[in-house]
């Protein structure tokens, strides 16, 4: 993948030689969103060419019952959609960047990624409860969540409270909350879901490292990743005008440090990524143990100027967390989950 390069004459060209481009989504609510605003930027960049919208079902939306730390698969939430676009039905996929394996499958590659979206995580507390924080809440309170890294660091920073999985869509989460015999008291999700499906009002505290002891968020967190099909030089150049170069060399440095501690989405390893003045990124990270009660914590700032820089900044923050023990939770993990399997 390289830095972003705009050209209006690449747009003149690709309009010529494309006549249709199917475009692959999951079928969630969320990800049709997503899709659809993807599909409205391609169309007004490129009106004489015909998309099509299509949606899939992948594994992680067929089986809404098994918490995703047990999930083996990596892609979890793209293989479905990866084999039709090696099999020419689609030709290209709309992810969101967290859901998208740092090793993609032969032949695909990672043709553009977005402007980011808020990244942080938030809370989003029970209708009709006076609690605004997690501090708010009382011992014993249950936060709901399905991810691994959010329970471990909300586990970190408020042992007393309690977590429970939940699975399903926003919308679905949302009324389990809402339910009145619900047992929830509050969910952990990501900002940008939530303000691309309109309902920033439910939001009562955003998460980041400057609030309560330092909560961080997920790598490629907020970020809109089009995957194609390796080479494919016609659709890469009709993505050249939604491509972000600050979201690309953030999400490819955060990439790189997940793909050097052979990390997935069902890892607790949390990042935040701030871009300083003339170029120069700050990135901090953590790794959690599944209990919340070891982690350790690294940070770098650098000048990032391409993908190569933003790679190499990546790899040297992960070879700093692992000097500090990161491996050794990491393979704890990985050993407790065979036990179990």
């Amino acid at each position: 993948m390289t830095t972003p390069n705009h050209s209006e004459d690449q747009v003149t060209n690709t309009d010529s030689a494309m006549r249709k481009v199917n475009i692959g989504t999951r079928r969630s609510a969320l990800a049709l969103v997503q899709a659809e605003a993807v599909l409205a930027a391609l169309r007004k960049s490129h009106p004489n060419v015909e998309f099509d919208l299509i949606a899939m079902a992948t594994a992680g939306d067929k089986n809404q019952d098994t918490s995703l730390s047990k999930f083996g698969s990596k892609a979890l939430w793209t293989q479905e959609l990866e084999t039709s676009l090696l099999e020419g039905s689609l030709d290209l996929l709309v992810h969101c960047l967290k859901d998208l394996p740092t090793q993609l499958p032969p032949n695909c590659e990672i043709g553009c990624i977005m402007e980011r979206e808020d990244p942080r995580d938030v809370v989003i507390m029970k209708k009709g409860t006076p609690f605004k924080k997690l501090s708010d809440l009382p011992a014993g309170a249950v936060f709901g969540t399905s991810s691994v890294r959010r329970s471990a660091q909300i586990k970190r920073l408020y042992p007393q409270l309690a977590c429970k999985d939940i699975r399903g869509n926003i919308g679905t989460r949302l009324n389990k909350l809402d339910a009145t015999d619900s047992e929830y008291s509050c969910l952990i999700l990501a900002a940008a879901g939530i303000l691309r499906m309109g309902w920033a009002e439910r939001i009562t505290q955003y998460l980041d490292s400057t609030t309560e002891n330092a909560h961080f968020y997920a790598v490629g967190q907020g970020a809109l990743a089009i995957e194609v099909r390796e080479g494919d030089q016609k659709i890469i150049d009709m993505l050249s005008n939604l491509a972000d170069s600050k979201s690309t060399l953030a999400g490819t440095s955060e990439r790189s440090l997940m793909r050097t501690l052979e990390g997935g989405c069902s890892v607790p390893i949390g990042v935040e990524s701030t871009w300083i003045d003339k170029g120069k990124l700050m990135m901090k990270a953590i790794v959690v143990s599944l209990d919340g009660k070891r982690s350790v914590r690294a940070e770098r700032l650098d000048e990032i100027l391409d993908v190569n820089d933003a790679n190499e900044f990546g790899l040297r923050l992960a070879q700093d967390l692992i000097e500090k023990g990161a491996l050794l939770i990491l393979d704890q993990i990985k050993q407790n989950r065979s036990a179990v399997a």
